[in-house]
């Protein structure tokens, strides 16, 4: 595995010539979009798709978008500042640098697929934070991910009991087949004996480097008040970017269209190869609201936020990089934290499929 770079690579540079900065790295992307169009590369196709997409939406509701999807990632980055902070308490984390690794993996988990983005923050983490390990810092996003599970989990719930027939509709009248229900649930009992077993060694093993990144747990008021609270407001806006939208294009917005929604979105970035879960997405949120609208409006408007919402993240991302890293740092830095963040999700994957075959054998 490479080198992680040193947090030294922050270049202590005048806000004037990081903003210049800032505007050449966009010119060199223009540039660079012209050369891979040359190349054969459909850039322009997708600037197109993504003009259509604007061009769609009235600015107010485009600017009032924007304005929450930035909110988001900069209340949900203020949690990871909490959580760093109490579990590195003299390597004197700061909040511009997180929010800007926060930043990048949102961007990059929008054109990468199998949330490589979220790997590439953890090991950009690793490097800007002197004193951390991958598995403390991972330990770490265990801690940011509770509150986001607990708020899933609570929609699925209230998808699941407000649809009429659901269990039906999910479980294939397993109610009637009491047999085939009995079977399914021993199965899933062994299937987390069995993934208990496979990792019970790993954690054991790992658990002293893991509890620094989860000390701010040792706190419930402070886990509360700097954990809790940004990431409900991150969610919030969240729900708020879906809900503009939604009125953007014409669609009814109710409490359930936008749980439905995000329901929708869950399962598509869980199920989904594709970067982005492009595809999956749109055709998960046309049958989820297939009862307020009609497919192809329903398709227009997924494809438009998940469009202007992408590049907007990617804007967002390179400025900040720019400007708190400077050019050369925060190239090294994404770039090296990126090959690192492959070579840790291939290695994890053998790891898994090693410990597998021991359980089973």
């Amino acid at each position: 595995m490479s080198t992680a770079p040193e947090p030294a690579l922050v270049e202590p540079s005048s806000t004037r010539r990081r903003a210049t900065r800032v505007g050449l790295w966009l010119a060199g992307l223009a540039a660079a979009a012209l050369v891979c169009q040359l190349l054969g590369i459909d850039l322009r196709g997708w600037i197109a798709d993504l003009w259509d997409a604007i061009s769609g939406v009235s600015v107010g509701y485009l600017v009032l978008g924007l304005v929450l999807q930035t909110a988001q990632t900069v209340l949900t980055a203020l949690a990871w500042v909490a959580i760093l902070r109490a579990a590195y308490p003299t390597d004197g984390v700061k909040v511009l640098p997180i929010v800007t690794c926060y930043a990048v993996a949102v961007a990059l988990n929008g054109v990468l697929p199998a949330n490589l983005g979220t790997l590439t923050m953890l090991f950009m983490f690793t490097a800007i934070v002197a004193g951390a390990t991958f598995t403390g810092i991972f330990a770490g996003y265990l801690v940011h991910k509770i509150f986001f599970t607990v708020a899933g989990t609570a929609v699925y719930l209230y998808l699941f009991l407000s649809v009429p027939g659901s269990f039906d509709i999910q479980l294939g009248g397993l109610h009637d087949r009491w047999l085939l229900a009995v079977f399914i649930t021993v199965g899933t009992v062994a299937l987390l004996v069995l993934v208990a077993r496979v990792f019970w060694r790993w954690v054991k093993k790992l658990w002293a480097q893991a509890k620094q990144g989860g000390a701010i747990l040792a706190s419930p008021r402070a886990y509360f008040v700097k954990v809790v609270l940004p990431s409900a407001g991150g969610y919030a806006a969240k729900l708020g970017v879906i809900a503009v939208f939604l009125a953007a294009y014409g669609i009814p917005v109710t409490f359930h269209t936008v749980m439905t929604v995000v329901g929708g979105n869950s399962i598509a970035n869980v199920t989904s190869v594709t970067p982005g879960g492009v595809g999956v997405n749109q055709a998960i949120n046309a049958a989820s609201l297939r009862e307020v609208t009609d497919t192809a409006t329903a398709t227009a408007y997924s494809l438009g936020q998940q469009l202007i919402t992408t590049a907007w993240n990617m804007v967002f991302a390179i400025a900040l990089v720019s400007f708190v890293f400077g050019w050369q740092g925060g190239k090294q830095l994404v770039s090296t934290s990126y090959g690192d963040a492959k070579l840790k999700a291939g290695e994890m994957k053998r790891s898994r499929s090693r410990e597998e075959g021991e359980a089973d054998s």
